[in-house]
């Protein structure tokens, strides 16, 4: 049975919309609980991968509660975080507001509301642009990418994090397992609808995951492509390198 936020084409990004605005009072509660704290190691190793340095610009695509952003700040950069989901905005700039995060008195961490595949900045504006999570939510997850190498500047540092494709079969077989038949409860215990969950299982099946993802970077010229697999290759960190001029 088809899930009902997973939608091919046009209809995408307003399925993906309708998905975040229900789950986002309990997002980061069900990313501790489905994924055992462990995102937040994963998190944790792509940052350390972007080597970020004080007064570098970074951007987050597909931001949503603003982790990565926010975390990103902290390290000393100026940070923008993007997302199209106002309900995931608006948990964001609460966090910000909690954390408190400040550099000489002003703001260093900046959330918008905006498209992905039509990302609001100029060529060449970012050191590193990430996202966590949301390149598999893209309709075009190719011309995602194509937009984050646009933005980014010459040498610009790119991560993908995302959940993976283990090569090993059974490994891969356990683990899709617990996405089908696990992930979606925590759906409905806290959200009151399993299929919020068993969209990630249905998005992953679609998306060519952590090899489809170093390709594509390969086709947009990247160097420096990598792939990082965690716990075997349930998740992934997609690396690379821009290589354009300014």
């Amino acid at each position: 049975m088809a899930n009902k936020f997973y939608a091919a084409g046009e209809q995408r990004a307003d399925k993906v919309r309708d998905l975040f605005a229900a789950i986002a009072p309990r997002y980061d509660l069900i990313n501790d609980l489905q994924s055992f704290g462990l995102h937040r190691y994963w998190k944790e190793r792509l940052l350390r991968l972007a080597c970020l340095k004080q007064g570098e610009r970074a951007l987050d695509v597909c931001c949503g509660t603003g982790d990565l952003a926010l975390a990103m700040a902290q390290r000393g950069a100026i940070v923008s975080g993007l997302d199209f989901s106002k309900s995931m905005l608006n948990v964001a700039r609460q966090r910000r507001a909690n954390a408190g995060i400040i550099s000489n008195g002003e703001n260093v961490v900046f959330f918008i509301r905006g498209d992905a595949l039509r990302l609001p900045f100029s060529d060449s504006q970012f050191d590193v642009v990430t996202v966590g999570y949301g390149l598999r939510n893209l309709a075009d997850f190719r011309a995602g990418l194509a937009e984050i190498c646009r933005v980014a500047r010459p040498q610009g540092r790119l991560l993908v994090l995302d959940f993976g494709k283990p090569d090993n079969a059974l490994w891969r077989g356990l683990y899709f397992a617990y996405l089908r038949c696990v992930v979606p409860w925590f759906g409905r215990l806290f959200c009151g609808d399993a299929e919020s969950y068993a969209y990630i299982w249905e998005s992953l099946k679609q998306y060519p995951a952590q090899r489809g993802v170093a390709k594509a970077l390969e086709e947009l010229n990247c160097k420096q492509v990598r792939i990082i697999n965690l716990m075997g290759g349930m998740m992934s960190i997609n690396y690379a390198v821009t290589s354009h001029q300014a």
